[in-house]
């Protein structure tokens, strides 16, 4: 039986409404560890690229979190937010605009006022990505933390040797020739367990924009 056969129906990521139903649960731990298994990484990315520091960076992790376990269910019932990818998208801008906020006093000293939120809007942008924009930062941040997402499911899931194939073949690019003197395999299982694992993967990356990319 091959890897993809394996995989059983309940393994796989819960479809998107039933994973958001279950935020709503604070107590329903296993829910919030995939979220945050999924996400921090492309939060706390954006944070960075921002030009926020590591501890800041955090900060924001911790904060788009908590906003997203308040406010989940009213994402839920008023579908004006759009897609929950743009949804997140705005919660992690808001909070790093908090941090913004926070290292920007004005003349008297004072945090800058609300009014000012705009320009830090702006600032946090430009400082993401230049001419670009946080938007097209994101996207692309957004596509690799799918991808790493994808890759950690799979490796679960697959014989670490089958993996090790894979990440020296396609992280690595080692050419198969060398995988197979190295390994001491032949090369038509370095071709066998590459092709597998990619399967999986795209399987696991497109069970992803499902769950979350999908909602609009």
């Amino acid at each position: 039986m091959n890897e993809a056969a394996k995989l059983q129906t309940d393994d796989l990521v819960p479809t998107r409404y039933s994973l958001l139903s279950r935020l709503e649960n604070w107590n329903d731990q296993e829910s919030w560890r995939v979220f945050f298994d999924t996400y921090w990484r492309l939060i706390y990315s954006i944070a960075r690229k921002s030009g926020l520091t590591e501890t800041e960076a955090e900060e924001v992790v911790q904060e788009t979190v908590i906003c997203v376990a308040n406010d989940i269910n009213k994402f839920k019932r008023d579908r004006q937010f759009g897609s929950f990818k743009g949804w997140l998208r705005n919660l992690t801008r808001w909070r790093i605009a908090d941090q913004l906020r926070k290292r920007a006093p004005n003349r008297s000293g004072e945090s800058v006022s609300s009014d000012d939120d705009a320009k830090l809007m702006e600032l946090a942008e430009m400082q993401s990505s230049g001419d670009a924009g946080l938007e097209g930062v994101w996207e692309a941040e957004w596509q690799s933390n799918l991808m790493k997402a994808g890759l950690e499911r799979v490796k679960r899931r697959v014989k670490e040797e089958h993996y090790q194939i894979f990440d020296l073949s396609v992280i690595r690019e080692w050419p198969a020739n060398k995988i197979a003197q190295t390994l001491e395999v032949n090369i038509a299982q370095v071709y066998l367990a590459k092709h597998r694992i990619l399967a999986l993967l795209k399987k696991e990356v497109r069970m992803l924009e499902k769950q979350w990319d999908g909602l609009n």
